[in-house]
């Protein structure tokens, strides 16, 4: 999530997770796409809200099949400049962020007749992540990895209808991630967040060939603990134009642009913030590409996505690439 935090996984770990991940892949079906969060990246310099942009871009308004959803997420974050408030460049170095995440959703067989026929469901959300952190001037400057914060959403509601899908969230992040005010081996936020979200998808076309899916969330962040920091508060956006071809009875291919941008919308505060550090206020965009592949009779679902950042501010920016699979029981 560069989040605030960031991670890259030891070579070792590393291949444990890729071939965890290939076997989620080739056996796991039907996308879902949940909410998980890592962490920091360092006490005073918050240069990210703690979502991982770009996870809600594609069918963000779809409530998975009724049932128990498992969900694998790989997330790799690349960024080699940071960026000042005005878009210029501050430095160059590495910010590398890998993260495994699994999610499981349940989700309830009846609807909620006084809701419009909403279906509740709830998600928790348990990821390992590494991070790494480098100057070209300074050399190495953070490094840490294990299980990070988690993330829970207790109260969903989901609407099916003709030509739209909605979702309502609330959730939070949990500190379960190792935090020490001062260390650079990090791998939670050592804060707690709530969040609120909102997930639609759009049916262009009556056979719902071509959608249009938007997910927007805000974050309300806590205190840190041992610094008393309060981070700025957070919105993100997320948003896909997507066209799916059937490939044969059982297969389908959903091709896509997609999309994201993160913006901090408060000041940051406390006791060792200076003017200049609480006003500078993080902007994130990126543009990019989509693939997923659907067997809907076998409710599995696996696929990729690209996005290339630009136009970022007081933020690194770079690129990110996600792959994912899933399957409901």
């Amino acid at each position: 999530m560069a989040l605030q935090c960031t991670y890259v996984v030891e070579r070792g770990n590393l291949n444990l997770m890729r071939a965890n991940l290939a076997f989620h892949i080739f056996s796991l079906v039907g996308l879902v796409v949940v909410l998980t969060f890592v962490t920091s990246i360092s006490i005073q310099a918050q240069v990210r809200g703690v979502y991982p942009v770009g996870m809600n871009a594609t069918n963000s308004g779809v409530t998975p099949d009724p049932g128990i959803t498992y969900s694998n997420l790989f997330v790799f974050f690349s960024r080699d400049e940071e960026k000042g408030p005005s878009g210029e460049v501050l430095a160059t170095g590495q910010n590398s962020i890998m993260m495994d995440l699994n999610s499981f959703v349940w989700v309830s067989k009846r609807e909620i007749g006084l809701l419009g026929g909403a279906v509740f469901s709830g998600s928790a959300t348990l990821p390992i992540a590494n991070n790494s952190l480098s100057s070209d001037v300074h050399g190495g400057l953070s490094g840490g990895g294990g299980f990070a914060d988690s993330f829970y959403q207790p109260f969903i509601l989901g609407w099916r209808k003709k030509r739209v899908a909605i979702r309502a969230i609330y959730g939070f992040l949990a500190p379960t991630g190792r935090f020490s005010a001062g260390a650079n081996t990090n791998v939670g936020s050592g804060y707690w967040t709530s969040v609120v979200s909102s997930g639609q998808t759009i049916y262009l076309t009556e056979n719902k060939a071509t959608a249009l899916s938007a997910f927007q969330m805000y974050e309300f962040h806590g205190k840190q603990q041992g610094t008393m920091i309060h981070p700025g508060e957070t919105f993100n956006l997320d948003y896909s134009l997507t066209q799916t071809f059937p490939l044969q009875r059982s297969l389908r291919l959903q091709l896509g642009l997609v999309g994201y941008g993160q913006w901090q919308t408060t000041d940051k505060s406390g006791p060792s913030i200076t003017p200049e550090q609480a006003t500078a206020h993080y902007k994130v965009n990126a543009l990019g590409l989509a693939a997923n592949m659907m067997l809907p009779e076998r409710r599995v679902s696996v696929g990729a996505k690209y996005f290339h950042e630009f136009e970022c501010r007081s933020t690194f920016q770079g690129y990110t690439v996600q792959i994912f699979g899933s399957i409901t029981f």
